[in-house]
């Protein structure tokens, strides 16, 4: 049986992005099957016509699962993925251009083979460590979030706020997480490490854009995520252990 990638893409408002996204994930050379989710959180601009028109158009080159919710956040629309994901592997696609799925392959491989459970894509490793950013203060807001999950859990990681968080499929679908904006990251890998787990981290592409482009993070998700980090490593390891449905 084939390997199975699920890549899951929440998708609010990104009119802009959407068609170009999709078109690149399904031309992703990659040695995988594809399951492709889109989940539309609420978007209120053109995104939902636009993903009709996509599945429209390449009905008979690629199977998609479409789910369209109210607007819940990013954490939300995530879980929602997860829910219904039957790949091997998971792996969280923004809709914007910022990631490039040309990565997935280097991003399941290690778990493809065995060597780890969880992977995420860095964009500070040395074949990138020359990157752009969307600002100044969004670079080092992520090196300060990234510093204090390694303070709080003695971890070694290079980009926690990463997009590209790719999880073996068993695992992440056991994994209950609460947070339904972006503090779904944060709690994911705290949870994560909590419980033992191995994040390896391989370098990939970015191509940021600004606030005035449809960024949508701001400065006061940092500081959740760095509370949230705070919260899940204060907590009883047993109280974690009940949101791994083993």
């Amino acid at each position: 049986m084939k390997y199975k990638l699920s890549i899951i893409i929440p998708v609010f408002n990104e009119e802009k992005t959407v068609a170009e996204l999709l078109t690149k994930v399904i031309n992703a050379k990659i040695s995988a099957e594809k399951e492709i989710i889109i989940i539309n959180d609420g978007s209120t601009d053109t995104s939902e016509d636009l993903i009709e028109n996509w599945r429209e158009k390449n009905k008979h080159s690629v199977s998609v699962k479409y789910i369209n919710k109210e607007n819940g956040g990013k954490g939300s629309a995530v879980r929602k993925g997860i829910a219904i994901s039957t790949g091997d592997a998971v792996i969280i696609q923004d809709a914007d251009l910022e990631y490039d799925p040309a990565d997935y392959e280097q991003c399941f491989t290690p778990i493809r083979n065995g060597e780890c459970r969880i992977v995420y894509g860095s964009r500070e490793l040395k074949a990138n460590a020359k990157r752009v950013y969307s600002s100044p203060a969004f670079f080092l807001g992520g090196l300060l979030v990234t510093k204090w999950f390694n303070i709080l859990f003695r971890s070694s990681l290079t980009d926690e706020p990463t997009c590209y968080k790719c999880f073996d499929g068993k695992l992440i679908r056991k994994l209950n997480f609460k947070g339904n904006k972006f503090d779904w990251e944060p709690e994911v890998t705290a949870k994560l490490l909590r419980l033992g787990f191995e994040i390896k981290e391989v370098p990939v592409s970015y191509h940021p854009r600004k606030v005035n482009e449809g960024k949508k993070i701001k400065w006061t998700d940092g500081v959740s995520a760095l509370w949230t980090a705070l919260y899940w490593r204060l907590l009883p390891i047993n109280k974690i252990k009940k949101d791994y449905c083993s």
